[in-house]
């Protein structure tokens, strides 16, 4: 196996009809025509992150919020932190964690990266409504085409996930497709403001070429440039596009990019619906039982982006980052007949190491007695065909 193919693939010995019908799709893309590798000095595979100290000081004024999870102050999840570790012990593991013990050779991983022939995404406007194509960039930005239709979740093409070029957590490995490689982009789905999920520099760049519409939650206009077109949403609330629904679904986490706006707006997942099943994004989330409430309510999902990293040390990042194990349990509770693992591999944001979240993902489902649907991580630049 190359080190360019899905690494995790898990399914009961069972499922013989499934396990053929994703082989199809996999070999599907291998047979596809590989692209040479185009100059890099003129792509853009990474960008320098926007400066926005500002964000980190100033909190933003809003009007009066109508929801029912808002306290008149701030938005709360609809499970309530357990009581015992505050935040002071987040902010004592910030100050004295080492932040870069990753065993990466960047230079390595990236040199072979450019090295590589892959195929690219392509505009597909007479594609039919039933042809989905997932393709893996980075992190939590996955290239989502729906016949026609190019969705990008969580645009981030920054060097560092930080208010400013050169501090906080450094990308490792170059994003899968350069910025000049995307597709027409119809819409962003932007689940919340923290710096590894919305950044500036690549929503500014999007928005010079694409002029696409971000749809996010309620408060993240703010943090945002007037001339983008935003479309903030509350939880469950959803707005059509073309013949397409999306809906804003909840998530158990929180929002801020600073000390003084701590969870003013609000964060969420997407599920993408149509006539031949939806898609549903995580976006950033603990284990909660709105798995289970997404599933009921919209059905069970043709994939699902789930994220897989940044939980350790446990007791710190339990509520607000689920591990390989709560990841999971989310693709079970959500039924969903594949899912695709996200936010791991390209950021250090926390203390376990890069390979441990694929590792534990393996443990947990080889653990599992129950017939599962397949749970993928693929490399960047790689794509799904489901």
């Amino acid at each position: 196996m190359s080190k360019q193919e899905p690494i995790v693939r898990f399914e009961d010995k069972t499922m013989q009809n499934k396990r053929m019908q994703d082989k199809t799709a996999v070999d599907k893309r291998m047979q596809e025509p590989a692209v040479e590798p185009q100059n890099i000095q003129q792509l853009h595979y990474r960008i320098d992150t926007e400066n926005c100290l500002s964000h980190t000081w100033v909190k933003p004024v809003f009007g009066v919020i109508g929801s029912n999870h808002h306290n008149g102050d701030r938005f709360f999840n609809e499970v309530r932190q357990p009581e015992g570790r505050k935040r002071w012990d987040l902010m004592k593991w910030l100050a004295t964690r080492k932040s870069s013990t990753w065993d990466v050779d960047s230079e390595k991983e990236s040199a072979e990266f450019y090295a590589t022939k892959r195929a690219l995404p392509q505009n597909r406007p007479d594609a039919e409504d039933n042809d989905w194509q997932v393709w893996f960039v980075s992190h939590a930005t996955v290239l989502v085409q729906i016949g026609p239709y190019n969705f990008l979740t969580d645009p981030v093409w920054a060097d560092y996930v930080s208010p400013k070029q050169g501090r906080g957590p450094k990308r490792v490995i170059p994003s899968g497709i350069a910025l000049e490689q995307l597709p027409d982009i119809h819409a962003v789905l932007l689940s919340h403001n923290h710096y590894d999920h919305m950044d500036l520099a690549s929503l500014r760049w999007l928005h010079n070429k694409f002029a696409m519409p971000i749809y996010t939650g309620l408060g993240n206009a703010k943090y945002l440039p007037q001339a983008f077109h935003v479309i903030e949403m509350d939880w469950w609330q959803s707005a059509l596009f073309r013949n397409l629904k999306i809906v804003y679904t909840p998530a158990q986490h929180g929002s801020g990019r600073g000390l003084r706006d701590q969870n003013i707006a609000l964060w969420g997942g997407f599920s993408v619906l149509s006539q031949h099943g939806h898609f549903f994004f995580a976006g950033d989330t603990g284990y909660g039982p709105h798995f289970k409430e997404i599933q009921k309510r919209l059905g069970t999902p043709r994939i699902a982006l789930l994220p897989i990293g940044a939980y350790e040390p446990r007791a710190l990042m339990k509520y607000m980052h689920m591990n390989p194990q709560d990841a999971f349990q989310a693709h079970l509770d959500l039924q969903a007949k594949r899912s695709l693992a996200i936010h791991y591999r390209t950021f250090q944001l926390t203390d376990e190491s890069r390979e441990q979240p694929e590792q534990d993902l393996q443990k947990a489902m080889s653990h599992s007695s129950r017939m599962v649907n397949p749970f993928y991580c693929i490399r960047e630049g790689r794509k799904l065909v489901v």
